[in-house]
């Protein structure tokens, strides 16, 4: 009896611990503005019925998505808080550098994870080190899902970093 009850609790104590995101404990910050969608989130927006084919594009993106983690700040301590985290969680996850981008004071990195091919996704983590006025973004987006549909996420949900992503997809 206390093996069941013993692994039982390890069970629960795992999936909490591997629930929970490196990226966290940005949340609930005074200076960083956060958007965190879920699985259930996706899956009831993916329910919607409509005619028109962009969002039917969309809404089959939708169904493939996990979790959707985006920070923003313009407070520079937090923005180099973001990015060591960020540079960390890199090292340590497997991620490979799909592109960066250097250009109007704003830094860009676009790492993913791939999947079954080498245009599907298990999860992209995007950086964006803005300076001066510009913001830094963090988006983290995990489900399995194709690079080229992003595009039509980017315009329906209006991300911060959408432009970015619309460059990493046609590339």
């Amino acid at each position: 009896m206390r093996k069941v009850i013993l692994i039982i609790a390890l069970v629960l104590v795992s999936n909490t611990i591997f629930a929970q995101s490196v990226f966290d404990k940005f949340d609930n910050q005074d200076d960083i503005t956060t958007v965190i969608v879920n699985k259930k989130m996706f899956a009831m927006l993916s329910k919607v019925d409509t005619k028109d084919k962009q969002s039917q594009q969309y809404l089959a993106l939708i169904k493939k998505l996990d979790n959707l983690k985006v920070f923003v700040t313009s407070s520079t301590k937090k923005s180099d808080e973001m990015k060591v985290t960020a540079d960390k969680y890199i090292k340590s996850s497997g991620l490979e550098e799909l592109m960066r981008i250097s250009e109007k004071g704003k830094n860009v990195k676009i790492y993913v994870k791939s999947g079954a091919s080498d245009s599907q996704v298990k999860e992209l983590l995007m950086f964006i080190e803005g300076s001066g006025k510009e913001q830094s973004v963090l988006m983290s987006l995990t489900g399995n899902f194709d690079l080229d549909e992003l595009s039509a996420l980017t315009d329906k949900m209006n991300l911060p970093g959408g432009a970015e992503l619309k460059k990493a997809s046609k590339k």
